[in-house]
């Protein structure tokens, strides 16, 4: 289903936001902007999230919300999981087995040569139970480092669904963050679904270009990160001590995030 909602996306020009959470007040500050908005929504979990949430935990959190979302008032829309950053191969798997949507594996620390075999096992393994496999295979805020025909052979070569190429996008939040517009749209033209990582510090026009040149996926984390931490700390100095009090002033804070995101992407009511 996440194949379909994607390629929906590339053929309407507007994205889906992946947006990561390891608290339970992220999840649903995450989905209650995804629910007034009526958007599809990608949940992220990196390696070090979903090992400090624990697996079961992250899928059960994530069923009850699909059960839930089946139910919204003015109608629903799909929720996805998906691990971010996975390196391990054995947990890649499990999360396969799990019912994971997606899984990333980034083997961009790796050869090319390694790289290419281990994805190659992993979308075997995966795609046998439907789930969608991320590639990469250049470190982010390291373009250039492989050339555009090896990337195209990679995808070609591994089967993998997705690829999250470097093209001056650097996880975390930096003012200055240039993308190289032309380089993505030459990765564009590759017969894959085009991530782009390091959502949060970039710039609006930015975003709106990238898509338009085929980005079907941003993810967004650092930004929902600051915006927990900034709220958190603020309703703290406050007097209340109830504590769902006080996160919810900072779910309503990430939902507020999220939003704007959604619009941003385009893919709100869809």
């Amino acid at each position: 289903m996440l194949k379909e909602v994607l390629k929906k996306a590339q053929e309407n020009k507007y994205a889906i936001g992946q947006f990561n959470f390891s608290t339970l007040d992220q999840l649903r500050g995450i989905l209650a902007g995804a629910k007034n908005l009526q958007a599809p929504i990608i949940l992220g979990t990196s390696e070090g999230e979903l090992n400090y949430i624990g697996l079961e935990e992250v899928v059960a959190l994530v069923e009850i919300s699909k059960n839930k979302s089946a139910s919204w008032r003015r109608g629903s829309a799909p929720i996805f999981l998906n691990l971010d950053h996975g390196r391990d191969l054995n947990l890649i798997k499990k999360c396969v087995d799990y019912g994971f949507s997606a899984v990333h594996f980034d083997g961009s620390d790796l050869p090319l040569e390694k790289n290419t075999e281990y994805a190659k096992k992993i979308v075997r393994y995966a795609h046998k139970k439907g789930v969608l496999v991320e590639g990469e295979i250049e470190s982010i805020g390291q373009e250039g480092q492989v050339s555009l025909e090896d990337i195209e052979k990679f995808v070609k070569e591994t089967g993998v669904d997705s690829i999250a190429p470097s093209v001056g996008n650097i996880h975390g939040m930096h003012k200055k963050v240039k993308l190289d517009l032309k380089r993505l749209k030459e990765v564009s033209k590759i017969n894959s679904f085009i991530v782009l990582h390091g959502g949060s510090g970039i710039s609006r026009l930015q975003i709106k270009k990238a898509i338009k040149l085929g980005v079907v996926k941003i993810n967004i984390n650092t930004e929902i990160r600051l915006i927990w931490k900034q709220n958190f700390l603020k309703a703290l100095k406050k007097k209340e001590i109830k504590p769902y009090k006080i996160i919810s002033v900072v779910e309503k804070a990430i939902q507020k995030k999220v939003e704007e995101k959604i619009k941003l992407f385009g893919g709100n009511k869809k």
